[in-house]
């Protein structure tokens, strides 16, 4: 559906997106991973026509993001990292208003809007202003508003930053439901939790990507070792550990120290170097990987 060949995107000096390869299948939810100025947002604008690639092509559906902007525009729906509805209108004037935007056929226009409202859990809210809004409804209303057309791809920057987390649970299950539509779905996501939740992820990092697969293939090719321990002394033990031969990465999560190490047999010197300090350690054991794993290794590469 959409297939991004050597895409770069330059700002005078500075390079947002560095070459970056990859396709996103229909019906797949896929995930744009990375921190703030990962290209993210650069990406998605570029994908969406916002904005023209200084190299490289994307296509969405076969067609080119340059040359048929227009055919492109009627395929996607793009909800934008910031609230770009109005707050000085209801929610209902808002999904009428962009009803007008798309050129929803009047006849259908109604049932559209009452089923979209439905959907995103706004009925009772239709006569609210948008400014009165919680974060997690404005999230909702900029999803109904750019589902108005009947996109067959839907492009999300962020949608869930800034929003609490009862909020992100309700609005992926909202994602669910479109993906159950047939709707492919890009979402890009400092969240690596919600990563998780995608069919693949691409995982960028200054403009690079840094990997492209499954999540669960990624994590199956770490080649790494995780292992736990919870201690009341964490810092320290992370200090203790920094540099030690053989470990790749230490981070600490409260009184639990979780660290990767190269090989299993790296297990018995890490514990040794508790010990050696006198720090108090219970319950050490392996851990399974996760994403933030994936991603930390590869960045130091």
């Amino acid at each position: 559906m959409i297939a991004l060949e050597h895409l770069t995107k330059t700002f005078a000096e500075t390079i947002a997106v560095n070459d970056v390869s990859y396709d996103v299948r229909a019906g797949e939810i896929f995930g744009l991973i990375g921190p703030d100025g990962a290209g993210k947002t650069t990406t998605l604008r570029v994908i969406s026509t916002a904005m023209a690639p200084t190299s490289g092509r994307v296509t969405v559906n076969g067609h080119d993001v340059v040359r048929d902007a227009e055919l492109v525009k009627r395929l996607i729906g793009y909800m934008p990292q910031r609230f770009a509805l109005y707050p000085d209108l209801t929610v209902l004037e808002n999904l009428n208003f962009f009803a007008d935007i798309f050129g929803s056929p009047r006849a259908e226009r109604a049932a559209l809007i009452e089923r979209l409202l439905g959907f995103a859990r706004l009925t009772d809210f239709k006569t609210r202003y948008a400014r009165n809004l919680s974060g997690g409804m404005q999230k909702k209303l900029a999803l109904a508003a750019t589902l108005m057309h009947r996109p067959r791809v839907l492009l999300l920057d962020e949608p869930t930053t800034g929003v609490d987390p009862v909020s992100r649970r309700e609005f992926w299950d909202l994602l669910t439901n479109v993906h159950l539509e047939g709707v492919t779905i890009v979402v890009s996501t400092p969240y690596l939790d919600e990563a998780e939740r995608c069919t693949r992820v691409a995982l960028m990092h200054r403009g690079k990507l840094v990997a492209y697969d499954e999540p669960n293939h990624l994590r199956a090719q770490l080649g790494a070792y995780i292992y736990e321990g919870h201690s009341t002394q964490a810092r320290a033990a992370e200090h203790a550990l920094e540099h030690l031969d053989g470990v790749l990465n230490v981070n600490t999560y409260g009184e639990v120290v979780r660290v990767i190490v190269d090989a299993p047999t790296r297990a018995a010197a890490v514990q040794n170097a508790w010990q050696t300090r006198g720090l108090a350690l219970q319950n050490f054991h392996a851990a399974s990987p996760r994403l933030e794993d994936v991603f930390v290794l590869k960045i130091r590469k």
